[in-house]
C-alpha cells in the first residue's frame, strides 16, 4: 500500500510520513496527512497525527474532533470544501496519534496546548475553528492562547458555555462508576462500538464507517483515553476542568468575529445544550438540523455551508 503524501509545510514543522492505512479505510479518507512531532510540554517528543487538505495559502479551516473518534470525522466536510485549507489533527491519544499513558495525562489545558503548537507550527492564520464534541473546549483553549490566529467559530454539539452547576449526563456519570465502567469502557470498547445508536439515522456509522472509527481503539491501552475523556466532564463546580472550561468560555464570550452554531436535535447527549449555547451567544447564526451527535456524517453540507458563511463575515485570511 502506498503512504499518502505529506503536504508542504512551513520550516517551523518537522514532519514525518503518516502511517500506512488499513486497506479497506485508504479509499475512505484520499487526503494528505502527516505526523507533527510536538516540541514542548509534558508531551514534548509525541505524535500528532493530521489531516492537512487543501492549497497551503487558502484560508484554514482547523478541524477539531472529540470523544471517542479522531480527523476520519471531518472526511465529508472536507470533500465540501475545496477552497479553503482543512487541518483535521488527531487529538492525543485517539486516531493515529500517540497514546497518553495515564488518566491523568488528560485534561483540557494539555490537549488545548498540543493542538496550538501545531497551529504554530503550521503557522496558520486567519483560522476558522471548526469543532464538535470535547472539540469545542479545546478549540476555545486555542483561541484563548492563539487569539490573534482566530478568525470565526463554528460549534457543533458541543459544550463551550459551561453550566453553572455542571453535573455531567447519564454518559459521564457512567464513566465515573468504578470497575463497571473500566470494564465496559476499555474491555467492551464502548462507546465506539455503539456510535450509531445516537445518531439521527442510525444506517449513517454502520459498515465500514463504524469500523474506521473502532480501528484505532482496538486494545485495552488504546481504550483509556475514551474512559479519560469521559470522566475529564465536569461532575461539579470542584472539578479539576472547571478552571480551565471557565477560561476557554471567557475567550468564547469576547470573540468579536463571526460565530455559527450548527446541531443536531435529534443527540441525546448535546441537543440539549444548544438552548444555552443560542441564549448565551445571541450572535450566533444557528442552524438546527435532525441529525445525531456526529452531525458529520449525516448534515456536512449545512457544516460546509457555516464554514463559508462565517468565512464571509471574518477578515482575509
Amino acid at each position: 500500500m502506498r503512504p499518502a503524501t505529506v503536504s508542504p509545510l512551513t520550516l517551523n514543522l518537522r514532519p514525518l510520513p503518516p502511517p500506512v492505512l488499513p486497506t479497506f479505510l485508504e479509499p475512505l479518507l484520499p487526503f494528505r496527512r502527516a505526523l507533527y512531532t510536538l516540541q514542548s510540554g509534558p508531551d514534548a517528543n509525541r505524535r500528532i497525527h493530521f489531516i492537512d487538505h487543501g492549497a497551503p495559502s487558502a484560508r484554514p479551516v482547523l478541524m477539531i474532533h472529540g470523544n471517542p473518534t479522531w480527523s476520519f470525522l471531518w472526511r465529508k466536510v472536507i470533500a465540501l470544501l475545496p477552497g479553503y485549507r482543512c487541518v483535521a489533527p488527531d487529538l492525543l491519544g485517539l486516531g493515529f496519534s500517540d497514546r497518553l499513558p495515564r488518566m491523568a495525562d488528560h485534561s483540557v489545558e494539555r490537549h488545548g496546548a498540543a493542538i496550538a503548537e501545531l497551529v504554530e507550527a503550521l503557522d496558520l492564520r486567519g483560522v476558522i475553528l471548526m469543532a464538535q464534541d470535547w472539540g469545542g473546549p479545546i478549540a476555545a483553549q486555542v483561541g484563548a492562547r492563539l487569539p490573534e490566529r482566530i478568525a470565526g467559530l463554528v460549534l457543533s454539539n458541543t459544550a463551550v458555555i459551561v453550566p453553572t452547576h455542571p453535573r455531567g449526563t447519564w454518559f459521564h456519570k457512567f464513566a465515573r462508576v468504578p470497575g463497571v465502567s473500566d470494564f465496559v469502557f476499555r474491555g467492551l470498547g464502548f462507546p465506539q462500538n455503539v456510535l450509531g445508536r445516537i445518531q439521527g439515522d442510525r444506517r449513517s456509522i454502520r459498515g465500514d464507517v463504524a469500523r474506521a472509527y473502532r480501528w484505532p481503539l482496538r486494545t485495552w491501552k488504546d481504550r483509556l483515553t475514551p474512559l479519560a475523556l469521559a470522566r475529564m466532564v465536569p461532575d461539579g463546580p470542584d472539578h479539576p476542568s472547571v478552571p480551565a472550561l471557565r477560561r476557554g468560555e471567557a475567550w468564547v464570550r469576547s470573540f468579536t468575529g463571526p460565530v455559527a452554531l450548527v446541531w443536531g436535535t435529534a443527540d441525546p447527549i448535546m441537543g440539549p445544550a444548544l438552548r444555552r449555547h443560542e441564549r448565551e451567544l445571541p450572535r450566533a447564526a444557528v442552524t438546527r438540523t435532525r441529525a445525531g451527535h456526529f452531525l458529520q456524517e449525516e448534515v456536512p453540507e449545512e457544516l460546509a455551508a457555516a464554514v463559508a458563511g462565517v468565512s464571509r463575515g471574518a477578515p482575509p485570511a
